[in-house]
């Protein structure tokens, strides 16, 4: 796989999505921080970048027919996947996930206490999730369907190209605060894992936490390093009118 310790791990992820389990696996951020090279990323973890490149060279294939071509698709058809798959998900399984860490840490709280910060840390990640959501669909996204829609019929404008710049330093911005978060509480149960004894609901907060934040890293992959890049992308054509 040439020159791969080279290439951004965005970009690495671009290309094949079976080498996101094993940057999920060494908690190597391909989202928030996916412009780092794979060596940059590893050295910063003080990972071997050979054995991470071999376990990549056997995990990752050729895109499949069932792995999105992000990079083909409009602006509008992205923003529409994102709703779909993503924002759906997110405003579905945050009350539960709050349900089933709320019930641990209020039972297991002394025994656990780790949980209890848990418990605060994704109630703040709730809090920023739904104000940051509502930010996008109702600012951020409608003004990119609008520039690419003024890009495509050849009536870009300063005023257009100038909507988006901020709002998207914004998104990303609370793209990082929200991996933060989420990393803090991956630190916090040792990557999701049980202690001995815990009882049911403790297992299943942990899966659900451990699938929340993958979701969360596929979700701002798509954001960062494909729709917003589009839209910059966009942005930088001349004025047309």
């Amino acid at each position: 796989m040439e020159n791969i310790s080279t290439q951004t791990l965005a970009s690495i992820v671009t290309k094949s999505s079976s080498s996101v389990p094993v940057f999920e696996k060494y908690s190597l951020d391909f989202c928030c921080n996916g412009k780092r090279t794979l060596a940059e990323a590893c050295n910063a973890k003080g990972l071997s970048i050979s054995e991470i490149v071999a376990e990549l060279e056997l995990n990752m294939q050729p895109r499949t027919e069932n792995q999105l071509p992000f990079e083909e698709m409009s602006a509008e058809q992205m923003i529409s996947y994102i709703l779909i798959h993503h924002h759906f998900y997110v405003k579905q399984s945050m009350p539960q996930i709050i349900f089933h860490v709320e019930k641990v840490a209020n039972k297991h709280g002394e025994r656990f206490p780790f949980m209890v910060e848990v418990l605060q840390l994704f109630r703040e990640i709730q809090e920023e999730m739904t104000s940051h959501m509502q930010k996008e669909e109702v600012i951020l996204f409608p003004r990119i369907k609008h520039l690419e829609s003024m890009f495509l019929d050849g009536q870009l404008n300063d005023t257009v190209r100038n909507s988006i710049a901020a709002p998207i330093n914004v998104m990303m911005a609370e793209h990082d605060h929200a991996g933060d978060l989420l990393y803090q509480i991956r630190e916090l149960t040792s990557n999701y894992q049980a202690p001995e004894g815990a009882c049911t609901t403790f297992k299943v907060s942990l899966a659900e936490l451990k699938e929340f934040e993958e979701d969360l890293h596929q979700h701002v992959h798509i954001e960062n390093n494909h729709l917003f890049i589009k839209a910059l992308d966009m942005m930088k054509a001349p004025a047309t009118i």
